[in-house]
């Protein structure tokens, strides 16, 4: 069985292949400050009852807890092969940006794995933290992006600079136009994120002089996609896939 581990700025996403299926997944908050001794316990725990571990594939986008993890694998998984996503890792991804080394892990295996499943052209928008849109080539390389603050971080940016507003419970509202300041920030959130991706969507495919794949990832991804025109599919596991395909290219 591969554990595949997926660490994010809010959140960390586990998933446990047996062969290409996925049996099982986990999603639990990442905290930075955690020991290595302390994730081996919330790991163990949610391991116990399953079927032992005979590989381990890893992405990370925070820096801390990335050393935990590798201190954590060496001292109590040390007999399992574990593949970190990092420089120097094979990807079978080309990056055709400025500076290869600074795009995150994260995005390299959603490019695999979007590839992977839909071919290309392809957007991937990953609605996590931030609000990432990569875009995949047909020959499946990584070309760029664009970049927007997250849901929460924008909800919680406004709840903490205007007095009178506050934070809200993220539903749809019953109009667009909202008739109180509760449904006017959700409409504001809601159709404004649709909108945002459903814009960058149509710009990139003017850059690119075709109509790519979209597929959207990230656990806020259930929030936005009924409200977008662009988006074509959702896969919740993407980048779990795309960490059991590094494993498997690496292993």
């Amino acid at each position: 069985m591969l554990l595949a581990i997926d660490v994010g700025n809010t959140n960390t996403v586990l998933g446990l292949f047996d062969g290409e299926t996925m049996e099982r997944s986990w999603r639990i908050k990442t905290d930075a400050r955690a020991t290595a001794d302390e994730m081996w316990l919330t790991y163990r725990g949610l391991l116990r009852d399953e079927p032992k571990v005979t590989g381990i594939a890893i992405c990370s986008t925070v820096p801390m807890a990335l050393r935990e993890l590798r201190t954590m694998t060496s001292a109590y998984l040390a007999h399992v092969p574990t593949v970190i996503v990092e420089p120097g890792t094979r990807t079978g991804v080309p990056v055709l940006t400025d500076n290869p080394k600074e795009v995150g892990a994260d995005r390299i295996v959603n490019t695999l794995a979007a590839h992977h499943l839909f071919g290309g052209p392809t957007i991937v928008v990953d609605f996590g933290t931030s609000t990432n849109l990569d875009v995949v080539s047909a020959k499946g390389e990584f070309l760029g992006g664009a970049l927007a603050p997250g849901v929460e971080i924008s909800v919680d940016a406004l709840a903490a600079r205007a007095a009178q507003l506050r934070k809200v419970e993220l539903v749809r509202p019953r109009s667009v136009i909202g008739k109180n300041t509760v449904e006017a920030l959700q409409s504001g959130i809601l159709y404004g994120f649709a909108g945002q991706v459903d814009g960058l969507v149509d710009r990139i495919s003017e850059e690119l002089d075709a109509r790519p794949t979209v597929v959207a990832t990230g656990g806020l991804a259930p929030l936005v996609i009924q409200e977008s025109r662009t988006i074509d599919h959702h896969r919740p596991d993407l980048t779990l896939v795309g960490l059991r395909l590094v494993h498997d290219r690496n292993l």
